[in-house]
C-alpha cells in the first residue's frame, strides 16, 4: 500500500474517525484505524470501531499501490497533527504480515510505525433489510442541537442516555430526558425521499455519544445536503456523502414523554431570551455550589421577573427585568444549569414560560422559529 495526500486531509479525517477508537480496547486491533487504499478509485478510506460506535470516512489521494492495514490511532494522530501542511506519503510493503511496518514521509522527516494486519479488524455492521429515509442536514442539526444536552449521563438508565427519534412521512421528532428535564424538537421533512418501509412510522433510540459524533459530521456539511438513515432491529446507520456512522440501538422502551407535558397553564411569562441568560450568568456567580439554585419571583402587578440567589458562604445577588405576565404572582426555583441549558438551546429572541404551581413542571418554548418544547422541573423552596 502506498498513497500521497495533503496533511490537512489526512489530519481531518483521522481526527474524525479516531473519536470511535476506545480508550481501553477489548481487542488490541480496535485501538487502531483501518486504512484501505483504492488505486483504481484514487481514494483512501479510514475506519474506527469500538463494537458499539463505528465511523468510516474517505478522501481523495494519489494511490500508487492499493492495500489494507491498521495503524495505532493515538500515535498516528499525534504525528500527523504536528506535521506541516504539505503533501505526505504513507507506505507499507508487507501489510499481510501480522505486524506490518508503515512509513510516513514528509519534507521534514520519516516516521516508521508498527501496525497490525487488517484481517483482524471487524467489519462495520450493515443493515440488510431495515427502514430507510433520507433526511435534510438542517432538520438533523436543529433536532440534535435542541435535545442532545438533555440526555442522561447515568449509565444505569441506559435508554435515557440516548435521543429518541420518531419519524413519519412529513416530520421528525427528537426527544431527550434525564428525569429532571425534557427537550422535544419537531422538524418538518419537506421534499425528502422516503424509502419503501419508511412510510410506516418508525422510532429508534440512539446513544447520545454517537449522535454527538454525527453532529460534528453535520457541521462540515451544507444545510441543503441530505443524510441517509437506515434502521433495523439492532443497528442504526447514518450516511453523509463519503462518511458513515454506525451505532447500536439502545434497548428498552423509551418513556411516554408526551404524557409528561402539561396541556393547560394558569400562568405565562414572556421575556427576552438573551436578557434572561445574561442575568442568570451573573447571579449564578454567587449561587450556592451545593444546590445551584436560582429563585424566580414573578410579579404580575409590576410586570417584572426577578432572579435571586443566596449562599451563606458567598453572599447574594438579585436582578430584575420587565416581562409580559398573565396569571397570579408566584415564587418558583430552578437548578440554574438545567434552566440555562434549555435557554441556550432555544433558537428565538423571545421565549415563553408556561407554568401552574411552584412544584409542577414548567414548559419553555421559543416564540417563532423552531418547534421546540423544553420541560424543566422546579426545585422546592425551603422556607
Amino acid at each position: 500500500m502506498k498513497f500521497t495526500c495533503s496533511q490537512s486531509d489526512l489530519n481531518a479525517n483521522l481526527s474524525l474517525v479516531s473519536r470511535a477508537v476506545p480508550s481501553r480496547p477489548t481487542y488490541p486491533v480496535l485501538g487502531n484505524v483501518l486504512f484501505v487504499a483504492d488505486a483504481q478509485g484514487k481514494r483512501v478510506s479510514l475506519t474506527a470501531f469500538d463494537s458499539r460506535l463505528g465511523i468510516r470516512t474517505n478522501f481523495s489521494a494519489e494511490v500508487s499501490e492499493g492495500g489494507r492495514l491498521t495503524l495505532p490511532a493515538k500515535i498516528l494522530n499525534d504525528i500527523v497533527a504536528r506535521l506541516p501542511e504539505e503533501e505526505i506519503t504513507l507506505a507499507a510493503e508487507d501489510e499481510e504480515e501480522e505486524n506490518p511496518l508503515a512509513t510516513l514521509t514528509s519534507s521534514s522527516g520519516r516516521f516508521q510505525i508498527r501496525g497490525m494486519s487488517a484481517t483482524e479488524f471487524p467489519e462495520l455492521p450493515k443493515v440488510e433489510e431495515g427502514e430507510g429515509i433520507v433526511l435534510p442536514v438542517s432538520a438533523l442539526s436543529d433536532g440534535l442541537k435542541g435535545t442532545l444536552f438533555a440526555a442522561s449521563t447515568d449509565e444505569t438508565k441506559q435508554v435515557l442516555t440516548g435521543v429518541h427519534l420518531a419519524g413519519s412521512q412529513d416530520s421528525l421528532e427528537f426527544a431527550a430526558t434525564d428525569g429532571h428535564r425534557l427537550a422535544v424538537v419537531e422538524t418538518p421533512l419537506e421534499n425528502t425521499e422516503v424509502g419503501d418501509r419508511a412510510s410506516d412510522n418508525f422510532a429508534v433510540t440512539i446513544a447520545a455519544r454517537a449522535l454527538r459524533e454525527l453532529e460534528r459530521m453535520l457541521a462540515t456539511a451544507q444545510a441543503t445536503d441530505s443524510v441517509a438513515l437506515y434502521v433495523d432491529e439492532s443497528q442504526t446507520i447514518f450516511e453523509l456523502g463519503d462518511r458513515r456512522l454506525t451505532s447500536l440501538k439502545l434497548e428498552g422502551a423509551y418513556p411516554a414523554y408526551q404524557q409528561l407535558i402539561p396541556r393547560q397553564f394558569s400562568r405565562t411569562v414572556t421575556v427576552e431570551r438573551k436578557r434572561l441568560i445574561g442575568s442568570l450568568e451573573r447571579v449564578a456567580v454567587l449561587a450556592d455550589q451545593k444546590n445551584n439554585l436560582v429563585k424566580f419571583t414573578i410579579d404580575r402587578d409590576r410586570g417584572q421577573l426577578s432572579l435571586s440567589v443566596e449562599s451563606q458562604d458567598l453572599g447574594s445577588a438579585k436582578e430584575s427585568m420587565s416581562a409580559e405576565i398573565t396569571g397570579d404572582s408566584l415564587e418558583i426555583a430552578f437548578n440554574i444549569k438545567y434552566l440555562m441549558d434549555g435557554l441556550k438551546a432555544l433558537p428565538s429572541s423571545d421565549i415563553q414560560m408556561q407554568l401552574n404551581e411552584g412544584n409542577q413542571p414548567v414548559i419553555v418554548t421559543p416564540l417563532g422559529g423552531l418547534k421546540m418544547t423544553y420541560l424543566v422541573m422546579p426545585v422546592q423552596i425551603l422556607r
